[in-house]
């Protein structure tokens, strides 16, 4: 039987691991082909080990031994001609884009970073690279005029009061989280007249390589109490740890 997402193509950002590259293989494994963009390098400030190229090409055969067709590019959101760049040639190579996830991301900060440089990247990455991957992306899907979803990756720290404790790092990831939220409504205002959804989603800490590391696990031993409920199931008995937004539109 073919897959919910036969013939279609699907941008992810932030595919060489964890979430992106989970997602990555959930849709493939619907029928969807895929555009994996990834950074691929260590950006100074971050805490713990970034993807890889290795990691890249390890999602990009998982995602062919399903029978999907994969570009696959290093490319850095905080990039826009990049991103650019990337969207066009993955387009004209699987002939459509019809998905998107603006899922690159990045946590917790290096201390030896001064909060500045900490606040700037975590808006850099999360916010601004949020903001180029749909702006590359939303285009050439108006142009096609087949309509589309969009879905931004956000996390329950930008839906509540608290996570950030007065450092760049904290402070920066709440906040660009929080504008996530203000992103996906108001482009599900832009994008509904081109039948395109656009949703944002909200999970509370996963077992990936950006929370489950050495430096993830010093905080939590350092201030076991304040961290935990910070990445914990925010619920208050049993079910799913994180929630979705999107604007009703008419």
């Amino acid at each position: 039987m073919p897959g919910q997402l036969e013939g279609k193509t699907a941008l992810i950002t932030g595919a060489a691991r964890g979430q992106g590259r989970s997602h990555a293989v959930r849709l493939a494994q619907e029928g969807a082909n895929i555009i994996a963009l990834d950074i691929c390098r260590q950006i100074e400030s971050v805490a713990y080990p970034m993807g890889t190229d290795d990691d890249l090409r390890q999602t990009t055969a998982m995602v062919e031994a399903l029978g999907r067709h994969v570009v696959a590019r290093e490319v850095d959101v905080r990039d826009l001609p990049a991103l650019e760049a990337a969207v066009s040639e993955g387009i004209a190579e699987l002939g459509s884009l019809d998905i998107v996830l603006a899922n690159a991301g990045i946590g917790m900060m290096s201390p030896d970073i001064d909060d500045a440089r900490a606040f700037r990247d975590q808006m850099e990455v999360n916010l601004f690279g949020v903001w180029n991957t749909v702006q590359a992306a939303a285009p050439p899907m108006i142009e096609q005029g087949t309509g589309g979803a969009i879905v931004l990756t956000g996390s329950t720290l930008g839906l509540v009061g608290r996570g950030g404790d007065g450092t760049g790092g904290s402070d920066g990831y709440c906040a660009s989280k929080h504008a996530i939220v203000g992103l996906g409504r108001t482009w599900s205002h832009w994008l509904a007249p081109h039948n395109i959804r656009v949703n944002s989603v909200h999970p509370t800490g996963a077992n990936t390589p950006m929370v489950v590391n050495d430096a993830v696990a010093k905080l939590f031993a350092d201030s076991p109490t304040s961290s935990g409920a910070d990445v914990g199931n925010l619920l208050l008995r049993g079910g799913f740890a994180g929630l979705l937004v999107q604007d009703r539109v008419q």
